[in-house]
């Protein structure tokens, strides 16, 4: 009775977590037994550890500037490397089809100059009886479809790199030009060039990549057990080149090749120090509340639906409860109530279960 007595109150106390048990056990005892210790260590799988990483410009600040028209690069105004501003003017291209769209324009602008004075004439007429209301209507008609015609061709101009002005400026065939200067579309640095003077480009055709450079994007390659411990607004910093910012994206994909987590941060002060596509080693700075321990697999003992560690004391063993947030080789990351200093069984841990549930106590 009293042996059934005193497994009953240890698995009681083991189950409602009142009170964690305490193993009496000598120096003597624990080393018969064949028990060993080991530090609880601070967990490195995220915390002070460095990561390699690549600079990318973020979405949304990268331009490329292409050819409007299929033609020939005579001039090139900037290189790579070089900073721009929005509609300054990169390159000047020679393209007969913009001939071509200037005519058509200009036909269609004679046409509904001619077409605006017949409305007016007919209009004239049918008040006077003259003609019927057919006619003016038809007129009307062919006066709407042309202007139509006018507005598709003008847009056509502006596709093609002709700005407002200089297609007001166009009203004769004297006033066509055979190029048009090709400009920056915003604020940036020339991050490549892709052609030379002299070229020959189809329309679309890629010439210049440009980038807005301040902030950057830094895109982690983290351990993949350390999902559970990064969270959005993470401290993120390039310990070399003294460059800081804060994590604004965990990408739910892993890496098949090396199975690791794919984080991205965005660079705010230090990026000037980047460049894309460079190789840093980053370091992400969690919070203090973050769980920062971990211990041997071999020093996790479960009971029920629980785990718990033994935590050496004066007198022999406490069982403490913990909570195991992942596990990976032979490491288990843990969070719990310790100090940071204590030492915990890896070896003969079983002889300590059986003597923390009262197995064999007479």
């Amino acid at each position: 009775m009293k042996t059934t007595f005193i497994a009953f109150c240890a698995l009681f106390l083991v189950q409602t977590h009142s009170i964690a048990a305490e193993v009496v056990m000598s120096a003597s005892q624990q080393k018969s037994l064949g028990i060993t210790l080991s530090n609880i260590g601070k967990n490195n799988v995220i915390h002070s550890r460095l990561f390699p990483a690549e600079i990318a410009v973020p979405v949304g600040q990268e331009r490329v500037v292409s050819a409007v028209q299929s033609g020939l690069i005579d001039q090139l105004y900037v290189a790579a490397g070089q900073e721009v501003k929005q509609g300054q003017a990169v390159a000047h291209l020679i393209s007969p089809d913009l001939v071509n769209l200037q005519k058509d324009y200009l036909q269609a602008m004679t046409q509904k100059k001619l077409l605006a004075k017949s409305v007016a004439r007919d209009q004239a007429l049918f008040k006077e009886g003259i003609i019927a209301e057919r006619r003016l209507l038809e007129t009307e008609s062919a006066y709407e479809e042309i202007a139509a015609s006018v507005t598709q061709r003008r847009q056509a101009l502006r596709l093609a790199g002709m700005g407002d002005a200089a297609i007001n400026r166009l009203n004769t065939a004297s006033n066509m030009h055979s190029g048009v200067s090709l400009v920056a579309p915003i604020d940036g640095q020339i991050l490549e060039q892709m052609v030379t003077t002299g070229q020959r480009v189809d329309m679309g055709m890629p010439l210049y990549r440009i980038a807005k450079l301040k902030p950057l994007w830094l895109e982690i390659h983290a351990p993949l057990e350390g999902l559970p411990l990064v969270k959005l607004g993470m401290p993120v910093s390039i310990p070399k080149l003294e460059a800081t910012g804060k994590l604004i994206a965990i990408v739910r994909s892993v890496n098949k090749a090396d199975q690791t987590l794919h984080l991205r941060a965005e660079i705010t002060k230090g990026a000037e120090k980047l460049s894309p596509g460079q190789f840093v080693e980053a370091q992400i700075n969690a919070d203090a509340s973050a769980p920062k321990l971990s211990v041997p697999k071999s020093a996790l003992v479960r009971q029920g639906a629980d785990s718990f560690v033994f935590v050496k004391t004066a007198k022999g063993f406490k069982a403490v409860n913990i909570r195991i947030i992942a596990e990976q080789g032979d490491e288990a990351m843990i969070d719990g109530q310790f100090k940071g200093d204590e030492k915990v069984a890896i070896t003969g841990v079983s002889a300590i279960k059986g003597a923390w549930l009262g197995i064999g106590a007479e």
